[in-house]
């Protein structure tokens, strides 16, 4: 092994940058025979260091735009997050010839276009396997392993936080609240986990993989996103006596010449593998022509199994620095030239099945009208169940499945359920998924 060595600047020591320094301690032997090319960790960008994390072995700059000029370096490392000082962080490193990798799937969703018709224009790779489902590779999986499928539609539970919090909330009947405090105790959520709990982080992952999916470029606000935040331990209580699990999904769907993304709390069969997928762990399920169905699961966050990602992408760039060779692969699957926009399906156009829980008086006819309202909109019940009031009140919880339906069915159903005089509290409204014959 000869040949010089392939020069990595990291920017960023946070929690997945300390997990790229830990594995570049421990396995530089091992990266540098599966490269072909001596990798070097040379120039890491940080304005302060972080406890526990050993930089003294390495030059380290407190200016990190000192590391995407730097002329030694081949391939700058994106760790810092946010959209600002990242885009013109990688903006600075492209423009200096670096190829780059990043885990910063907010940059990726809100910029990628911009930054992807850069980095071709260049010559140079702009990877991020890091920035949707930690360590999972559905990146590659989707850019390269499925390369000869046409995809049809990819799904998941892509945050690992919301996971968290809903499978503790199922299994031991704990409320949102508390549920979060410990996640955040754990380090799974952030201080302010907004992101996290009303669906944006799932949305900038959603986005990525229907981009690389369906050839469309990234567009944020192409997908209807709904959090966690809305959900009660009654609604998983309800959903499990149903034969059901909630679960926070991100759906990405061809629909004919359309594209349906959507983010939000769904029923899926509890029988169902993606229904069995719990804590912080992620799964994304592809369906595609030729192969058919491909589930992936596997941590969706976490210093070393997103450094994990980010080392794959390096290594890769370094096999192919080594050789001489540019990367073949375009940015986002298919050159930016080549990314044509799909219509979305209209928001009222959208079809499933429904979970409807209301709080209604326990006096007769309430459940006529609810049907007959809802068989006005053409909607039919699958299934009912009506408890009995408790001792001293007289209201009942009454939760209704339906049939597929329309968004636009469904609102029109719920505005005039809603305006039932017996109707104390429309509780709530969640999507039916069973994920058949796609």
């Amino acid at each position: 092994m000869s040949a010089s060595p392939v020069k990595i600047g990291l920017c960023g020591l946070g929690t997945v940058g300390s997990g790229v320094v830990d594995i570049f301690q421990a396995s530089a032997k091992l990266i540098a025979k599966r490269a072909a090319v001596p990798v070097e960790l040379a120039h890491i960008g940080a304005r302060r260091d972080r406890p526990g994390c050993d930089t003294s072995a390495y030059r380290v700059s407190r200016d990190i735009f000192e590391v995407a000029t730097d002329p030694d370096i081949d391939v700058v490392v994106e760790l810092i997050g946010g959209t600002t000082v990242a885009r013109d962080l990688v903006v600075a490193a492209l423009e200096a010839g670096k190829h780059v990798v990043t885990a910063n799937k907010a940059l990726i969703a809100e910029h990628g276009n911009e930054l992807a018709a850069l980095a071709e224009s260049k010559g140079l790779a702009l990877r991020y396997e890091a920035a949707v489902a930690g360590g999972i590779p559905v990146i590659k999986a989707l850019r390269e392993s499925l390369a000869g499928n046409r995809i049809s539609s990819v799904a998941g539970i892509i945050n690992g936080t919301g996971n968290f919090i809903l499978t503790e909330m199922s299994s031991a009947g704990r409320s949102f609240d508390d549920v979060l405090a410990e996640a955040q105790a754990l380090g799974y959520a952030e201080a302010d986990p907004t992101f996290d709990v009303d669906g944006t982080d799932a949305a900038h992952k959603l986005v990525i993989l229907a981009s690389l999916a369906f050839g469309i470029p990234l567009a944020i606000d192409g997908a209807f996103t709904e959090g966690i935040n809305v959900i009660e331990p009654a609604d998983l209580r309800y959903a499990e006596e149903l034969g059901y699990r909630i679960k926070h999904l991100g759906i990405a769907r061809r629909v004919g010449d359309r594209v349906d993304l959507r983010v939000h709390p769904t029923l899926i069969p509890s029988d169902s593998q993606i229904a069995n997928v719990n804590g912080v762990l992620n799964t994304v399920m592809i369906n595609a022509d030729a192969v058919g169905e491909v589930v992936l699961v596997g941590p969706g966050a976490g210093a070393l199994p997103t450094a994990s990602s980010v080392m794959g992408d390096v290594v890769d760039l370094a096999r192919l620095l080594g050789r001489g060779q540019s990367d073949p692969i375009p940015v986002m699957g298919v050159p930016q030239s080549d990314v044509a926009s799909l219509p979305a399906v209209p928001r009222e156009q959208v079809e499933s099945a429904w979970y409807v829980r209301l709080r209604v008086e326990d006096r007769p006819g309430v459940m006529a009208d609810i049907t007959r309202l809802l068989s006005a909109e053409g909607i039919s019940i699958e299934s009912l169940i009506q408890r009995p009031p408790k001792a001293g009140s007289s209201e009942v919880d009454v939760v209704v499945l339906t049939d597929n339906a329309s968004t636009g069915q469904l609102d029109r159903a719920w505005l005039a359920i809603e305006a039932l005089p017996a109707v104390k509290v429309a509780a709530g409204r969640y999507r039916v998924e069973e994920f058949k014959g796609e």
